[in-house]
């Protein structure tokens, strides 16, 4: 079913989670790092774990990655974003449950430019008629 070693690359804001999966007990490293030591206290561990809740397969994979850029959060949402594609990538039928929940879809959101003779992306210097 699964082959030695899947990559995928996922990505949030300015955050890149290169991830690897290989089958195993469900053991998670990032950077090389137990995944509750790197993220601490904002460690979500439903949102990491949610593309194998959808595809039942937890506790199936093991999983390696490294990211770079972004806050935690972003970092997060980077992981997961990779586990979700190195799944539909091992199993094309975990594709469907996988889209359906949303986990395929890069989130485009991102910081807007500050515009010139501005004081930041929407916000203007204030007014004064007079």
């Amino acid at each position: 079913m699964a082959q030695e070693k899947t990559y995928a690359t996922g990505r949030r804001k300015t955050a890149v989670a290169r991830v690897w999966l290989t089958p195993g007990t469900g053991e998670m490293a990032v950077n090389k790092v137990d995944l509750k030591d790197y993220f601490g206290n904002i460690f979500f561990e439903h949102k990491v774990a949610r593309p194998f809740a959808v595809t039942e397969t937890l506790e199936k994979y093991n999983v390696q990655a490294t990211v770079k850029g972004g806050g935690k959060s972003a970092q997060v949402d980077a992981l997961v974003h990779g586990i979700a594609r190195a799944l539909q990538d091992i199993d094309s039928e975990m594709r469907s449950p996988l889209k359906k929940a949303g986990l395929l879809t890069r989130d485009p959101r991102a910081k807007e430019r500050k515009k010139y003779g501005q004081r930041g992306a929407r916000a203007r210097f204030q007014f004064s008629k007079r």
